[in-house]
């Protein structure tokens, strides 16, 4: 158990917000279709100059001024995104220079476990804590994933949206109060070829030709594969992190998950049983926004009156590789 606060919220979407009907004429099919086959109403869908960096930064002056830190008033700034902007260097220093520190020194760094990056930031800024490192830590989670949709696939292509948010996370001392109680963290290699994104790194190379490169861009996903295989891990996962926070299924107060699909959504309401809207769901009008898309689901849960002092949260979401993780907070 590590205290900590979540002392501000942010969330930020592209200025478009594209409609499902646009979705089915890209994907030459009646209109109604998207919405029918994956749940999907309308979802945010970057410009050219909504760069992951410019979201994550407005995403980040929000959760900044609720927090009420001054300029450059943290130790260090965690970039938790699932998708770089660039290789090199991270979206974190991106994010940095955007919100006016480019001078000031700050530590900034990135922490990468794609769907799962803003738990693994969490985990780190917790561990930091704990250690005096750190008393204040912002973390950023942003992700443009239309850059690599094939809408050859709408499987994929449909459900993936745009956006940003960030917490302000700040170090406790008092045990009874605002804290991380419990979290775990699991991967399975085995599945590493059912969600790939190839280029981008030293995969494919320039020398493999233009043609290798924009292949490798796109984003592949074995939908049914990646269900399957989460589906084994996470009631294991659940039981386990809840119990060694001293709750249950039915005792934990609000679940707010990674927003994968409508049918994973689904499926975590009927895993955690009782009044299905503790599961925050904001997945018809945002879709699934890779690493961004449980701490939006976060801040919304926050709007939205869900987080009262003293409520007991779990945060739950799988990713690539397959990886599957949870923690528990108390707000």
């Amino acid at each position: 158990m590590t205290p900590l606060a979540i002392t501000g919220y942010g969330a930020c979407q592209p200025a478009e917000r594209r409609p499902s009907s646009a979705f089915d004429a890209i994907f030459r099919k009646p209109e109604g279709w998207t919405e029918a086959q994956f749940g999907i109403a309308a979802r945010g869908v970057a410009g050219p100059d909504e760069s992951s960096s410019a979201l994550g930064a407005a995403a980040a002056r929000q959760a900044l001024d609720m927090a009420g830190w001054g300029h450059g008033e943290f130790d260090v700034l965690i970039g938790a995104c699932g998708v770089m902007e660039q290789p090199i260097p991270g979206t974190s220093v991106l994010i940095q220079q955007a919100l006016g520190l480019g001078a000031s020194g700050l530590w900034s760094f990135d922490v990468n476990q794609t769907c799962l990056s803003f738990l693994a930031a969490i985990d780190v800024a917790a561990m930091g804590f704990a250690s005096g490192r750190f008393k204040r830590v912002l973390v950023v989670s942003s992700d443009i994933a239309s850059a690599g949709l094939d809408w050859e696939t709408p499987g994929a292509a449909a459900i993936f949206g745009d956006g940003a948010a960030a917490v302000c996370l700040e170090a406790r001392s008092d045990p009874a109060g605002p804290a991380l109680l419990s979290r775990r963290f699991e991967t399975y290699g085995d599945g590493k070829d059912l969600a790939v994104l190839r280029s981008g790194g030293t995969r494919v190379r320039a020398e493999d030709g233009v043609e290798a490169l924009i292949q490798g861009a796109r984003f592949r996903m074995d939908a049914f594969g990646v269900f399957k295989a989460a589906a084994r891990v996470v009631p294991g996962l659940i039981d386990g992190v809840l119990a060694d926070a001293g709750l249950t299924r039915k005792t934990v107060d609000v679940i707010v998950c990674h927003q994968a699909s409508r049918p994973a959504l689904d499926h975590v309401r009927r895993l955690v049983g009782g009044d299905p809207g503790r599961v925050i769901d904001i997945f018809s009008d945002h879709g699934n926004q890779i690493a961004a898309s449980l701490p939006t689901a976060l801040a919304e849960a926050h709007r939205s009156g869900r987080l009262r002092p003293g409520t007991t949260v779990l945060l739950l979401g799988t990713a690539a590789g397959i990886s599957a993780a949870a923690m528990v907070l108390r707000v």
